[in-house]
């Protein structure tokens, strides 16, 4: 999308967001050569903390194509939010609803229309304890092996050490000016996907691929590695009531 087709309520909401963020923190931007210049597209991103959209955002605005970010659909019933999140044409996701495949229709009609779908896949802020992606869930997959167009991944850090995720107390901290790293890097090979039947198994595995493409960029960024199996909330609840169930027991 050039930059001239960015829209008023896209330029409206840099203007309000770009001068914080450049005040308050500094930028290292990499791989801006793997977003496509042009036609639609998926970008699949890392989430550590809630400021970490507005990171996302502002590094994808600086590309020229701007993302439609799949959001809570609570979020859109707030005054100023809610306005923004629909003027800048950011996808509802009403979780566990009968309106839950609008936000799947929605993000097929706008890659259609040419424009950029942003997917958290893990579906909400990492519960992994050393703040590594986990496991993520199938949307993204499903989408992508639906439209086949290029799903670039895309891993962040920096906002979490300015706000950490599900911090009780002193959750945040500016000073001193922290840096955000974005980095996108080449489209994730799907291909051999294509023409499969959807089931379970085949978009498990996709979701995998996608996950991994961004838990290696963000072992670049961080200089370490991340731990072989991907932490998974789910498994690590049952787990945890396993042990309760066990421990009450006795």
């Amino acid at each position: 999308m050039p930059r001239r087709r960015i829209g008023f309520w896209y330029r409206l909401a840099a203007v309000i967001a770009k001068p914080p963020l450049v005040v308050l923190f500094k930028r290292d931007w990499r791989g801006m050569e793997h977003i496509p210049a042009d036609g639609g597209f998926i970008t699949a991103v890392n989430h550590n903390s809630y400021l970490d959209p507005l990171s996302y955002a502002h590094y994808q605005y600086n590309t020229g194509r701007v993302p439609r970010l799949l959001a809570k659909a609570a979020l859109f019933k707030a005054p100023f939010v809610g306005m923004m999140l629909r003027g800048t044409g950011q996808i509802p996701v009403y979780r566990e609803t009968t309106n839950a495949l609008d936000a799947f229709r929605a993000a097929v009609d706008a890659i259609e229309r040419g424009e950029c779908v942003a997917f958290y896949p893990e579906g909400t802020l990492t519960r992994d304890p050393d703040m590594w992606p986990m496991a993520g869930k199938t949307g993204a997959a499903r989408v992508a092996l639906l439209t086949k167009v290029p799903v670039i991944p895309v891993a962040q850090w920096g906002a979490n050490l300015a706000m950490p995720p599900y911090a009780k107390e002193n959750k945040l901290s500016l000073f001193p000016r922290k840096t955000l790293i974005v980095q996108a890097g080449p489209p994730v090979d799907l291909s051999r996907f294509y023409g499969l039947e959807p089931t379970p198994d085949v978009l498990r595995e996709a979701t995998e691929v996608i996950m991994a493409a961004i838990t290696a960029l963000l072992e670049q960024i961080r200089g370490e590695q991340a731990p072989a199996e991907p932490y998974d909330h789910r498994k690590a609840r049952l787990e945890q009531r396993r042990k309760t169930t066990e421990g009450g027991a006795k």
